[in-house]
């Protein structure tokens, strides 16, 4: 054999080798954990949902899932445990729109079927108006289809063999807590009144009141596609929705924007169609004043302190701030009360109080 050929064989091999290492090395620690379940000793850094949430829905050990925007960042899944007995995992997307909930929820009871107890959703009303097949972000389709060749976008990564594999081992502070995935990094320092409303930027003025029904065609269009199918095929897990307590900030922009009669009956109509449903719970948080009118509780006017999830979880348990049949009208009511009756120029009195 020519020397020319031998180098060229030995570079090819060399070349190859060096691919089936990184390919071994992807498979073996699994960052995103397409292929098994987390090795227990390995420092895994979870902090990309998008990439890092169908391998979790698919190899984690759990019976119940918490879904939805970064409105459940600050939740701790041991608090499920504690107050509830259940083995949750934490799925969420921030800013998520109903079409992201729905290709998780695929993958979630194509993975566990029947032995998904309980799904908790936050419900952001303002997101369930998007087009039903749109997402917040693009998804890589490769890691949430079924297809084991196109994996060779996750197998040769180099983002995924540097930021998601070595440099944990190099710095083991990148190590995620599985009970706090995707906590903010807001520290209880941020959450006073004052940090809210030094950054907050209300919400210009419109003109004209917003049709009462504004929101409805959206909002049937995304049940009808995103969500009513996996409640009805499903009738053995049980599906706790909630609003999440936006600060009364939030409250200030819908009523700066003439949306408040809106909003309000598409929270109407949303819980109408939910608590048709045997295996549906609902919960609204949104005019609960002891949170949501102390500005003390958020980090910006919509992100609340860890306190007020752990409050929310034990009312899961205990049945607080739920609605049904007899009484959402009414809470609903109480809800356009407050926003409609506030005084928000007060807010500004006095910013340490």
């Amino acid at each position: 054999m020519k020397p020319c050929k031998r180098w060229l064989l030995l570079f090819c091999s060399i070349l190859l080798a060096g691919f089936l290492a990184i390919a071994a090395i992807v498979i073996y620690v699994d960052p995103f954990f397409q292929y098994h379940k987390p090795l227990a000793y390995f420092p895994y850094k979870v902090d990309n949902q998008l990439s890092q949430n169908p391998g979790m829905a698919r190899r984690l050990d759990y019976d119940s899932v918490l879904l939805g925007s970064s409105m459940t960042a600050s939740f701790d899944t041991d608090w499920f445990t504690e107050v509830m007995g259940l083995q949750t995992v934490k799925l969420s997307y921030n800013g998520a729109f109903p079409k992201d909930e729905a290709n998780i929820m695929d993958i979630i009871f194509d993975a566990k079927g029947d032995s998904v107890k309980k799904i908790f959703m936050a419900v952001d009303q303002g997101a369930f108006s998007a087009d039903t097949e749109t997402t917040k972000y693009p998804i890589p389709e490769y890691l949430y289809d079924k297809n084991p060749f196109n994996n060779v976008q996750y197998l040769f990564n180099k983002d995924v063999l540097l930021n998601y594999i070595f440099k944990p081992l190099v710095d083991p502070t990148e190590r995620t807590d599985w009970t706090q995935l995707y906590k903010p990094w807001w520290t209880d320092q941020y959450y006073t009144k004052a940090n809210v409303l030094m950054y907050y930027v209300p919400a210009e003025e419109a003109e004209e009141e917003m049709p009462e029904d504004a929101f409805v065609s959206g909002i049937q269009a995304n049940l009808e596609a995103n969500i009513i199918p996996f409640v009805e095929a499903h009738p053995e897990t049980e599906f706790i929705f909630w609003y999440p307590p936006y600060s009364i900030l939030y409250w200030n922009d819908v009523m700066r924007q003439k949306e408040l009669d809106a909003v309000i009956r598409e929270l109407d109509y949303m819980t109408e169609k939910l608590l048709a449903y045997d295996n549906v719970r609902v919960f609204c948080f949104q005019n609960n004043r002891d949170i949501v009118c102390n500005l003390n509780n958020y980090a910006d006017y919509t992100h609340y302190h860890a306190d007020v999830c752990r409050y929310i979880v034990e009312c899961f348990e205990n049945g607080e701030g739920e609605l049904t049949e007899d009484n959402y009208k009414a809470v609903l009511e109480d809800l356009r009360e407050l926003a409609a009756g506030y005084d928000y120029e007060a807010i500004y009195d006095n910013w340490y109080d």
